[in-house]
């Protein structure tokens, strides 16, 4: 099972990263072919408030944040928090020294199934326990 990171989902609507945005595109359909991806409830907070921020900075629509948020909601089935993957982040913040937010994710993609969760922010092709991170624009 395969989840994404935020930054992919953002990559794919960022009209201010053409090549990044194409491959995130690419990349996005490519996926959905194979596999339904999870998107983490993390993941899904983490991009609708980068869709807000974009409104205030960019002057965004809010009707283009609401189909944005919508499309990725269609596409991916969304995996919800549970107090067992938050229980298992204070493990992989100490055993990989990671930030709140990364080991909040991890926790919650091992907990769901993930093998794979898709990312640019953290260290690609390193495995944590079972998820492995996986940069989807390394050599592109």
């Amino acid at each position: 099972m395969n989840a994404v990171d935020t930054n992919v989902l953002l990559y794919a609507v960022d009209e201010d990263e053409p090549a990044k945005r194409k491959r995130a595109r690419e990349f996005l359909r490519q996926l959905g072919r194979t596999d339904e991806p999870l998107l983490m409830w993390q993941v899904l907070g983490e991009f609708l408030a980068g869709l807000r921020r974009w409104e205030q900075q960019r002057g965004y629509d809010p009707r283009r944040t609401r189909r944005y948020f919508e499309l990725m909601t269609s596409r991916m089935r969304v995996e919800y928090p549970n107090l067992t993957a938050a229980e298992r982040s204070f493990e992989f913040r100490d055993r990989y020294s990671l930030s709140h937010w990364d080991s909040l994710l991890l926790a919650a993609c091992a907990t769901a199934g993930v093998d794979t969760l898709y990312s640019e922010d953290m260290d690609d092709g390193m495995s944590y326990d079972t998820v492995k991170v996986v940069n989807p624009f390394a050599g592109a």
